[in-house]
């Protein structure tokens, strides 16, 4: 049964010292929510016995029947250090008791979802990292960890798995012991290579108990100080000492009763400690119990002084070794003391992510708010992630209250993403109706949730569409929006197989975008659908879920579509220029191409439209080689006022030039949404005014006669500066034995892949090969993939960069990219022919 009720949680809430917000993350099928199971069972959620095998937190009919976690899982447990003393231990603020409150967020490894990933890390405030024993850190347990270090996140990490090093592989204690070691310098790799100087020192050591062992299927896990605790009193000797002694170059002799860091201490060949006291007694479990030497297992378990209860006493084999080791060393236990002692509180975390988290003012009421956790300050909530409830078409909102308190039918300014303080622009009043605790799958009703929780809200679900802030103040800034580390590069139209089922396909749209946070569904000129998604997986889930629960009609969906770029490769060869309707306004403009690293530096957010004008420029002028009054005078990023295109202003002593600058840049932001190729976004691209003329009355230079001019203009710039299209391209991890990997190199030259990286994983057979693989050939590859190595390898792909698609110039429609523009013209029902630049380009 639960061993906590609600009440209990809700008095745990007012004490934020006493609250831990954490998410589990990893790579995918590295065990997360396998490991998850054993703490759900510790608070009474589920039977200990299910333990291992329910993966509670995947709610979903169809996580259960593929076996992944798809949408990120929020519950709230109850937990308590049964040891007084160690309270001591705890990082950070001191708790007030010994109860602990823990909001534990399960979310997806699959690369496809790391949205999800992103929405989970925001609320959270610590990360428990799980890495597989045998396959190490894999490309996204270091997507997952740089996602965390940007957001601030603590990490601590569980390598899983360990049952199969033993079992499978068979290693000898000093193999297991280097293949720990190494997996953990890997990880460390990955967080000082992401490291914030602000959080001091974030690498995770088995010495200081930031490292657990265990494994999730079998339900045990531990740590050294657990050992520690053991052995201390046996030497009457100071944990923390005993603790250092259990990990590293060191070892003890028994006859001499002393330490040493060196293995030969007078002529005695001696076991490293680590081995020595804590691997033996685990290899003797598991050696006793595999040969089912019945009699050593008793003498086993009176000397470590365990009784298994009679159900178990009877079982062999594998179930009797899962039982002895879920008596021994209690995964949940370890997990808990881990996460309670070594993740931030939310009042010590806030402190630090208030900079990363609030756009506005660090001195201004909601920013102090925020950095003091403060229940009575101003409300600010950061709205996350929509989660569909049982009523359909309906949402729960589900975010973290950074300050204030949030209550039933508490009046709110909702603020979106694109909110400017001061305008009324993507803001609503309203009140909330009700607010909630996520359990799983199920939610109980609370009546207010305090700074530092996280928390469901109903009511709201109409005024947001992904994300936003909540506040009760007017002066508040948002809260950032969220970066994330994959974009939606793979689409797919649907059409409605009834007509008469078109209005349900548009709200179930609606809803499906609401429902994800990385998925964009839009609708094109030509009236066609389109769904993007992060890869195939990520689509063929969001159309399952339209199909069948928000839109509820049958679906004729496309083959899946690759978005492309529209670039270009060189300087236009002359001045592109176009006069207004009223042939009285005349615009002269160039186009080039920008650095790559320029790009990506925009869509990273490192630099922004909203950053100050005069330092963008020193970084512009000096890490991009550009000049400074150039670099001052950028006029607006684009497409959606984000995107990595660049309007600058070069313009000398132009008359009335302010007053149509929102004309150019509406003009700027509708062409680069929509390039002169084939209509798909630009990217990398540098346009420059260099003149304009603009009649003396202003009735005759009004939006109406700017913005068509300005669209025309870019596009005849574009056309006149050697055009070409950029493709999406994935990096592809694939994880294989040495005998079928010819197989994976075979499949990866047919699809124009490119192998960039090939290592073996010591102590095992595994090799990994990293390439890159156009996201154009990724479709059915897992497929190819599994029938060349008779299913033996696992590939996992996630985007990587833009790179110029070759095959001759986008113009010709006898080239090859020219085929591929001539396709997408044919599929977005508009003229095949690219209209040369002579179509927007006027002659003196």
């Amino acid at each position: 049964m639960v061993n906590f009720t609600v009440s209990e949680l809700h008095d745990l809430m007012r004490r934020p010292s006493n609250v831990r917000n954490m998410s589990v993350i990893a790579h995918v099928d590295h065990g997360k929510s396998t490991l998850t199971d054993s703490l759900l069972a510790k608070a009474g959620i589920i039977s200990t016995a299910k333990a291992g095998d329910a993966r509670a937190t995947d709610t979903r009919a169809d996580e259960q029947e593929r076996g992944i976690t798809i949408k990120s899982t929020a519950i709230s447990l109850y937990g308590s250090l049964e040891n007084e003393e160690d309270l001591k231990d705890v990082v950070g603020a001191k708790p007030e008791g010994k109860d602990f409150l823990i909001n534990l967020i399960d979310s997806p490894g699959h690369v496809d979802f790391s949205s999800e990933v992103t929405a989970a890390l925001r609320v959270t405030d610590g990360a428990l990292v799980v890495v597989d024993t045998v396959e190490g850190v894999c490309v996204q347990t270091e997507t997952v960890l740089r996602q965390a270090l940007t957001e601030r996140i603590k990490p601590v990490v569980v390598i899983n798995k360990v049952d199969r090093a033993l079992l499978e592989l068979q290693v000898s204690k000093e193999d297991l012991y280097q293949s720990f070691s190494r997996t953990i310098e890997s990880v460390n790799v990955v967080i000082s290579t992401y490291l914030d100087k602000t959080l001091g020192d974030l690498q995770v050591y088995p010495d200081k108990g930031t490292v657990a062992f265990g494994s999730g299927l079998h339900g045990w896990a531990f740590t050294i100080r657990q050992f520690a605790n053991r052995y201390a009193k046996k030497f009457g000797v100071d944990r923390n000492k005993m603790m250092e002694r259990l990990w590293g170059d060191n070892y003890f002799n028994p006859k001499t009763k002393k330490w040493t860091t060196k293995s030969n201490h007078e002529g005695q060949e001696l076991e490293r400690a680590f081995n020595q006291f804590i691997l033996d007694p685990i290899f003797k479990i598991f050696s006793a119990v595999m040969n089912f030497k019945k009699e050593e297992i008793k003498t086993l378990l009176a000397k470590l002084e365990l009784k298994l209860p009679p159900a178990d006493a009877d079982k062999e084999g594998k179930q009797l070794l899962k039982a002895v080791m879920k008596a021994f060393l209690p995964a949940a236990d370890s997990l808990l003391e881990m996460m309670i002692l070594h993740l931030p509180s939310p009042t010590t975390a806030q402190k630090y992510r208030v900079e990363t988290l609030y756009e506005g003012p660090m001195d201004d009421e909601a920013a102090i708010g925020i950095r003091d956790c403060d229940p009575n300050g101003p409300l600010m909530l950061y709205v996350s992630k929509m989660v569909p409830t049982s009523d359909k078409g309906r949402f729960y909102a589900f975010g973290r209250v950074f300050s204030g308190t949030v209550r039933s039918g508490l009046k709110v300014r909702i603020q979106g993403p694109n909110y400017v303080p001061g305008k009324k622009d993507d803001l609503f009043v309203k009140a909330i109706q009700r607010t909630v605790l996520m359990m799983g799958g199920k939610v109980e009703p609370v009546d207010d949730m305090p700074a530092g929780n996280i928390v469901g809200l109903v009511g709201i679900d109409q005024f947001l569409l992904k994300s936003g802030t909540l506040t009760t103040i007017d002066t508040a800034h948002n809260l950032k929006v969220m970066k994330f580390s994959v974009s939606p590069v793979v689409q797919r139209s649907v059409q409605v197989k009834n007509a008469q089922d078109l209005p349900k396909l548009v709200e179930g749209l609606k809803r499906l975008s609401k429902s994800d946070p990385c998925v964009l569904t839009s609708t094109s000129e030509s009236g066609e659908h389109v769904v993007a998604g992060a890869g195939e997986l990520h689509l063929e889930i969001c159309l399952n879920d339209l199909e069948h629960d928000h839109a509820g009609v049958p679906l004729i969906i496309s083959d899946p579509v690759v978005q492309y770029r529209e670039t270009v490769a060189g300087k236009s060869s002359m001045t592109a220029l176009s006069k207004s309707p009223n042939k009285h306004n005349r615009l002269y403009m160039v186009a080039e191409p920008m650095d790559e690293e320029l790009s990506k530096a925009i869509e990273d957010g490192k630099i922004s439209p909203r950053d100050d004008f005069k330092s963008r420029a020193r970084v512009l002028a000096d890490d991009f080689g550009w000049d400074v009054t150039d670099a001052r005078k950028i006029w607006c990023f684009g497409p959606d006022t984000t995107g990595a295109n660049l309007l600058v202003d070069q313009t000398k002593a132009v008359q009335y030039l302010n007053e149509i600058k929102d004309s150019v840049v509406s003009g700027f932001q509708w062409a680069s949404r929509e390039g002169p190729i084939a209509e798909e976004p630009m990217r990398s691209v540098r346009f420059n005014i260099l003149d304009v003329t603009l009649h003396a009355d202003a009735i005759h230079r009004g939006g109406g006669q700017i913005i068509p001019t300005a669209r025309r203009v870019l596009y005849a710039s574009t056309l006149l500066a050697e055009p070409a299209l950029q493709e999406p391209v994935f990096l592809v991890e694939i994880q294989v034995n040495e005998a079928t990997m010819g197989g994976v190199y075979g499949v990866l030259t047919r699809r124009r892949g490119h192998v960039f990286h090939e290592e073996q994983r010591p102590g095992t057979p595994l090799f990994t090969i990293k390439a890159y693989l156009p996201v154009m050939e990724s479709f059915g590859f897992n497929g190819d993939l599994r029938q060349a190595t008779s299913g033996q390898a696992f590939p996992q792909l996630v985007f990587d960069h833009w790179q110029v698609l070759p095959g001759g110039s986008p113009l010709d429609p006898t080239s090859l990219v020219g085929k591929v523009v001539q396709t997408m013209r044919k599929r977005k029902g508009i003229k095949v022919e690219v209209p040369g630049y002579e179509n927007y380009y006027d002659k003196l």
